[in-house]
């Protein structure tokens, strides 16, 4: 199991404080194989790391490594795990921060 991290940019997203944010671009990582039904998803995310990478090893190793794979708690034999970074996380972009 090893994920490639993945990008999504969202074309507007609106905060609470009413302030539009433009282009938007949130690194995600999957594992598992999604059902035909979409019925077997689940989303992973983390306050504290905002990093999209919780498993599949790595260096470092993801951060919910013991958790998530074939025949652990997060089972990707029967699940589709999705992970996404938190908006302002480490590792969300394409191009580091400058």
């Amino acid at each position: 199991m090893s994920p490639m991290t993945c990008f999504v940019t969202l074309p507007g997203l609106t905060l609470e404080s009413g302030k539009t944010l433009a282009n938007v671009q949130v690194a995600y990582e999957t594992y598992g194989t999604l059902s035909p039904s979409k019925d077997n998803c689940i989303l992973v995310c983390h306050a504290l790391t905002g990093d999209a990478h919780a498993a599949g090893g790595g260096s470092p190793p993801g951060w919910w490594e013991t958790f998530i794979g074939p025949g652990k708690a997060l089972d990707t034999n029967l699940y589709f795990v999705v992970c996404s970074n938190v908006l302002g996380g480490r590792r969300g972009r394409r191009d580091p921060p400058r």
